[in-house]
């Protein structure tokens, strides 16, 4: 976890106040859950197929539940069709996302929703 007032590279705060998250998706995986960083950006796997825009579905509903904010407040900036994608998140802090998605990853467990 990245040390008190810094920001890890994978994430962002835009001007209003808006947040970028820069993530690796990975679909198909056995469940949904944040697996850490890679690669500057943070690895989420999801349960979801890549067919149809499940997966970005899956992903918008797994950051919402997570940072508890609406789903219209998550919205899939680039990568719609790629495993990199960048999010925009609005309606919550630097350090409430980071609060919310690093204890999710190893090696406190691994937990998903």
């Amino acid at each position: 976890m990245p040390a008190a007032g810094v920001e890890p590279a994978w994430l962002r705060e835009e001007q209003g106040g808006a947040l970028i998250l820069e993530l690796l998706v990975q679909p198909r995986a056995s469940r949904t859950r944040v697996v850490g960083e890679h690669d500057g950006r943070l690895k989420v796997q999801l349960a979801a197929p890549p067919v149809d825009g499940e997966a970005n579905a899956a992903l918008v509903e797994f950051l919402a539940r997570a940072i508890r904010v609406k789903k219209a407040d998550v919205e899939v900036l680039r990568g719609e069709t790629g495993r990199r994608k960048t999010v925009r998140v609005t309606g919550v802090t630097a350090a409430a996302v980071v609060a919310a998605l690093l204890p999710f990853a190893p090696p406190s467990g691994g937990a998903s929703l």
